[in-house]
């Protein structure tokens, strides 16, 4: 988890990218980047459903587009649904133009306010842009599930130790992340709450309350 200093640095050079979101309750905010995935995506909502928790879903266009019925489920749900991009592009490898091109094909895609850049990679250049039309949602816990012989019981260790009131939590439901994430979930789960708190979705009035 990123130092609460560090945030509050963050915050201060640019209000537009969210990092962590203000709360006085024990929310804290589950997200999902790179599906929807068939043959993760829907376990994930099982498990989700299970717990009776909410999250968000920052889907890549391409893939929404292509399964469009598991993304009604994911609304239908009552979860959240975010874009990331309409081919994950990299911000710090693409060029200006074509990443743009692919974050607008992506937003039209998918729809709603909430952006993820893919990777977290976010040039100078583009918040003042990004901003002006969406919210960015960064992260301050990171599961880390996609890396090489990561555990579902490491992923969840790391998760549950960094959690706070406010935090927002990053997951993938994508095939490289796919079993560590199914075994993670239901840990996390049950950690977040055995802490006492809750696990929902960002939405519009979420983003709206006043940042510290």
């Amino acid at each position: 988890m990123l130092d609460a200093a560090v945030l509050r640095m963050l915050a201060m050079l640019d209000r537009r990218v969210l990092w962590h979101v203000p709360t006085k309750g024990n929310e804290v905010f589950l997200t999902f980047d790179d599906g929807p995935e068939p043959g993760v995506t829907p376990q994930v909502l099982d498990i989700l459903a299970a717990h009776g928790a909410k999250a968000t879903f920052f889907c890549i266009g391409e893939k929404v587009r292509k399964y469009p019925d598991l993304v009604a489920r994911i609304a239908g749900e009552g979860h959240s649904v975010g874009h990331h991009t309409w081919d994950h592009a990299d911000g710090w490898r693409t060029p200006a133009k074509a990443y743009f091109r692919s974050v607008l094909r992506g937003a039209t895609e998918v729809g709603g306010p909430l952006f993820r850049p893919p990777y977290g990679h976010l040039a100078p250049r583009h918040a003042p842009l990004l901003g002006k039309r969406f919210q960015v949602v960064m992260w301050d816990v990171m599961g880390f599930d996609f890396k090489p012989g990561r555990t579902g019981k490491a992923c969840a260790r790391r998760v549950l130790r960094r959690i706070r009131p406010g935090s927002i939590i990053v997951l993938h439901d994508n095939l490289k992340s796919a079993a560590c994430v199914k075994s993670a979930l239901p840990l996390i789960l049950g950690g977040i709450s055995e802490k006492g708190f809750r696990a929902v979705a960002l939405a519009p009035q979420v983003m709206n309350r006043p940042r510290r």
